[in-house]
Formats: structure tokens, sequence, C-alpha cells
């Protein structure tokens, strides 16, 4: 009785008036959410234009103590080249400190610090001995991690007041002789934020790259510490640079942090804001106001939503979509028909989708034909300059006809081996399908037997074997790798020897893929009572050791057993195969829904 009773009180349910306006309020629903979420963005956009204005103002506020810094790096690079000069004279090198520190009232000490920790070189007035820093905590930090270093000293190397210190390595050719070390009070660093801050309530405090407080707006540390974000460690305050957030300070208050760089990678500033001085908080929405204009919506929309939707529009636009995914799935013979029975507007897109369509068309058909033209082109070009390095390998060897001295032709024929390589890496280029693949095994194995042809006399019984597995590079890696090879193989086959029990000398190259990414190039030779005929210039070393950077690879050299290995490990870019998509698996949209149109 009671299921009956509520069945018939919700008979009026399935009356099309109330389906229909329930089917409508459904389908304006998100016509309303989208006004919420318009509202919602606006006021975010406000957020972020406060957020924006604080950042602003914080890097204003940093900017004093920004030039003072990058002022103080200058001068410590600067201050460099005379070190060098001066190194060796202690007292023009201390006058040059003292000079420096007379003409500038920016800075209170100057000095060159060795990384022994006695400096015999610095600003300080009457030092004519060694000042003794090996126990200073800016010189330890030094020693642990050498580096550009900006650190705070509550007691400066010149005298009793707390400096900030700033820290520049010195070199002399690679070797690390030491750090300048100049050093600004805080004093003067502090005063900077008072200029530009101006605003009651808001703090700035900077730290260097690796947590450490450098200054802040009130000497005392304790109270410096007061501002900063609760359990926070300054180093991850790092990744939110330009960036604004909330947090409870180390006083227990809500306050609004900002962090910006003061100098990228060595100093950063942090804000911290009151929120009423900051402005920032999410735009409140009024309740009237959010509901008001979707309910508003969906009267005016309910009269006509019928009409507009279900018998003007969809059916139409469901053509048109069923084209639309034809036409991207590859059908693409002839352009796309025009809706005639459709409205205006309809019928105005699936004009100007037609008219897309036919343009696309055309343009794939000239793009394909110019990708055509241009690699045409392209494979001329590696022909001609495959042609020209064999004309200059063929004149460096009339030229070596002629030159009687053993020395000289011996440089000659290394000059035509390399051209030669390269007329070789060409002539692979313009040879194959793709111009951004080369097939490294076949490119070396030519090269060997090239140079196996010309380098080894007839009756030398020296036996050449070659190891090369398949492997494609892209250009960039196969030139230094091919030269590279063709280096380390000239120094095999002039240095190898027949090896004890042996009958005959030999050299091997093998070219293997360890990994995915990771190939190795290894060229050995037997060693035995053979000398050698020539004293290397070093040259060889010196290319194989370039083209290894090249391919961000590290040749090592030695000799294991009667052998002589040159390996090299390097890691492969391997070329995108130009695979194309199978139109089989598209599916776009709603292909899979029952009824769909194709």
């Amino acid at each position: 009785m009671l299921l009956r009773r509520l069945t018939e009180r919700l008979e009026f349910t399935k009356r099309l008036g109330f389906r229909l306006g329930t089917l409508l309020s459904v389908a304006i629903l998100p016509i309303g959410l989208i006004s919420l979420v318009q509202n919602l963005n606006l006021s975010r956009e406000a957020e972020r234009s406060a957020e924006i204005a604080i950042l602003g103002r914080t890097a204003s506020a940093a900017a004093g103590e920004r030039a003072l810094l990058q002022s103080a790096l200058g001068s410590a690079d600067a201050l460099g080249p005379g070190v060098l000069d001066a190194m060796d004279q202690q007292r023009s090198c201390s006058d040059l400190m003292r000079n420096f520190i007379e003409r500038s009232a920016t800075y209170v000490y100057a000095g060159f610090v060795p990384m022994n920790g006695l400096s015999t070189c610095n600003s300080n007035p009457g030092s004519a001995g060694v000042t003794d820093l090996r126990f200073s905590p800016a010189h330890e930090k030094f020693v642990a991690e050498p580096g550009t270093l900006v650190t705070s000293l509550d007691t400066g190397p010149g005298g009793d007041y707390s400096v900030v210190q700033v820290m520049q390595p010195l070199y002399r050719d690679r070797e690390l002789l030491g750090y300048i070390a100049v050093a600004l009070t805080h004093e003067l660093l502090r005063s900077t934020h008072s200029i530009s801050f101006g605003t009651e309530g808001a703090k700035i405090a900077t730290f260097n790259h690796r947590g450490e407080i450098l200054t802040a707006d009130s000497s005392s540390s304790d109270s410096a510490t007061d501002i900063l974000p609760q359990g926070t460690d300054l180093v991850s305050l790092l990744s939110k640079t330009e960036t604004t957030f909330r947090d409870y300070s180390n006083s227990g208050e809500l306050r609004v942090f900002t962090v910006v760089p003061v100098v990228p990678g060595l100093v950063y500033a942090l804000g911290s804001w009151s929120p009423k001085i900051a402005g920032i908080g999410v735009l409140q929405l009024s309740r009237f106001g959010a509901v008001l204009f979707p309910v508003t919506l969906w009267l005016v929309s309910l009269a006509v939503a019928y009409f507009a939707v279900f018998r003007l529009v969809l059916r139409h636009i469901s053509e048109l979509r069923g084209q639309m995914r034809r036409f991207a799935i590859g059908n693409r013979n002839i352009a796309p028909p025009v809706l005639s029975d459709a409205p205006t507007e309809i019928a105005d897109v699936s004009q100007t989708f037609h008219n897309m369509a036919r343009i696309l068309i055309r343009d794939e058909e000239a793009m394909e034909a110019a990708v055509t033209e241009k690699t045409v082109l392209l494979k001329e070009l590696h022909h001609r300059v495959k042609n020209n390095l064999q004309l200059i390998g063929s004149i460096i060897n009339m030229q070596s006809r002629v030159i009687e001295d053993n020395d000289a032709k011996r440089v000659l024929r290394s000059v035509q081996d390399r051209v030669a390589a390269l007329a070789t890496i060409y002539r692979n280029l313009y040879q194959a399908e793709h111009l951004d693949a080369v097939e490294a095994d076949r490119l070396l194995g030519d090269i060997i037997n090239q140079m196996v042809n010309v380098s080894v006399e007839p009756g030398s019984n020296l036996r050449v074997d070659t190891k090369l597995e398949p492997l494609t590079l892209l250009p960039d890696q196969a030139v230094p790798l091919s030269l590279l090879a063709t280096e380390a193989f000239t120094n095999a086959l002039k240095y190898a020897g027949k090896p004890d029990g042996e009958s005959a000398a030999w050299v091997r190259v093998s070219l293997t893929k360890v990994e995915r990414d990771r190939g190795v190039l290894e060229i050995v030779n037997s060693i035995g009572g053979r000398e050698n005929e020539a004293e290397g210039t070093g040259l060889g070393s010196q290319l194989i050791e370039a083209f290894s950077t090249q391919l961000e690879g590290e040749a090592s050299f030695g000799e294991e057993g009667n052998t002589f290995v040159m390996r090299l490990p390097f890691r492969i870019e391997a070329p995108k195969p130009n695979i194309q998509p199978d139109v089989k698996k598209i599916v776009l949209t709603s292909a899979a829904r029952d009824g769909a149109r194709h």
C-alpha cells in the first residue's frame, strides 16, 4: 500500500513536460557552472595580480643589495689578474688590495687566500706577515666545496664587525690556486632594504644557495629567524622562486612569503609580508549572484532550447562531425560535400570545412613534392661534397708522389686517409634511404676496406678482422665516430707487430651495441718484435680525444697481454623512426558509441 501511494505521487515524473524540463535543466547546468568557474577565474586572476605586485616589491627591496653583490663579484674577478701578476711579491700584492679598499667606500676587506689558508696578500693595515685563515668558517666552506660563494661572517677577516664575504675562485690555467675574498658590512647591505621597502610590517632577508642567512632587516640573529617560514629549510625555498605562498612564521604569525633571486644561483631574497599589507585574498562571490545568474539563464533558455538544440542544430552537427572524423583518419581523396539543408550558420561552417579540406589536400600534395625535391637536392649536395673530397684526396696523392721526403709523404698519407674517410661518409649519406640516419657498421666497413687496400703492402701477411654489428646513428655522431675509427685504425696498422707463437700480425675492429642506448668501438692490434718506423707526432691522439668528446665518451688505451687495445664506449642518439600511423587504430571522440555515423 505504501509503495503504491509513493508511485502515485511520483506519477508526474513520467510526463513529457517534466522530463523535457529536467533534460533541458541538465543541459543548461554546464552554462551555470561555467559562469561560476569564470567568476572564480576572475578571483584567481586578481589574486595572481596581487602576487605579482608583491614579487615586484620584494625584488625592488633587494635591488640595492643585488647591485652591491654583483659589484663585489665583478671586483673579485677584476682583482684576479693583478693577484696573479703580484702573487710572488707579498708587498706589492698587499698594496694592491689596500689601494683597492682605499679607492672604494663600499668594501671593508679584500684579499687573496690560497688553499692552505695562509694569506700574505690582503688589505689589512700593517699586515706584513701571514694571516692565518685556516680555521675561518668561510675558508672551510670553500675548501669543502670550491666555487663562487657568498657567506656571512660574525667577525670579518679585516675587523671586529660582521660582514658578508664574496669569494671568487682563482685559477692559473686549470689549477685552483685559492680565492679572492671581498667583504661588505651587514649594515651597508641592510641599509638598502629600508630605502626601497618602506612598508611597516614587511621584512626582508637574504640567504645563499646553501640556505645560510646573509642579511635580515633585524640585526639580531634570533629575531631574524622569526620572520622565516616555520619548520622550513631555506634550501627547499629555492624551488619556489618567483612564487608567493602562505605559511606561519617562526613567531607563530600567518604571513605571506615571496622568494626572488638576487644573484641567480648564489643569493636569494625572502620577503615576509603581513596578509593585510599584501592584499592577497580570494574574491568571495555573493551567494545570491552565484545562484541568480544560472537560474536566469535557465528560465530564458528553457523556451528556445528544444527547437534550437534538437531540431536545427544537433542532426547537422552530427553529420558534420562524421565528415571531419572520416577526413581526420585519412579519407582525403575528395573534399567532403557541403550541407545544403542546414541553417545558414552551420552551412557556413560546412562550407568552411569543405574549403579547408580542399586547401589541406592541395597543400599536402605540394609539401610531398617539395620534400621529394629537397631530398634530391640534399643528396646531390652530399654527392658533390664527396666528389670534391675525392678530388682533394687525389691532389694530395699526386703531391705525395713528387715528394721524396718520407716524413712528408707519411703526413700527406695521413691527411689523405682522413679526407678519404670524410668522402666515404658523404657517399653513404647520399646513398642512404633516409638522410637523417647513417648505417655506422656499413660506413666503418667501407672505410676499413679502403684503408687496407691503400695502406697494407702486398705480402705483409697482416690480417684484418672486423666484427661490426648493425648500428644506425645520426650524421652528427657518424662523422666523429668514423674519423676516430680512421685515426685509431691507422695507428693500429702502423704499430701492429707479429706476436710470439703466431704467423703474422693482425688487427681486429669491432662495433657492438651493449645496451639500447650504448655502443662500444674497439680496435685491437697485436704487439710483437716489429719496431716503429717513425715516432708519432701525437696529432692522432689529440684527434681521438676530440672526437671522443663529441661522442660524449672517453677513449681508453692500454696493453692487454700481447695486444694493444683502444676502447671507446659512447652514447647512441638513434634517429627517430619514420613510422606511418596505423589509420585503422585511430578512434576519434565517440567513434565507438552506439549508432555513431562514420
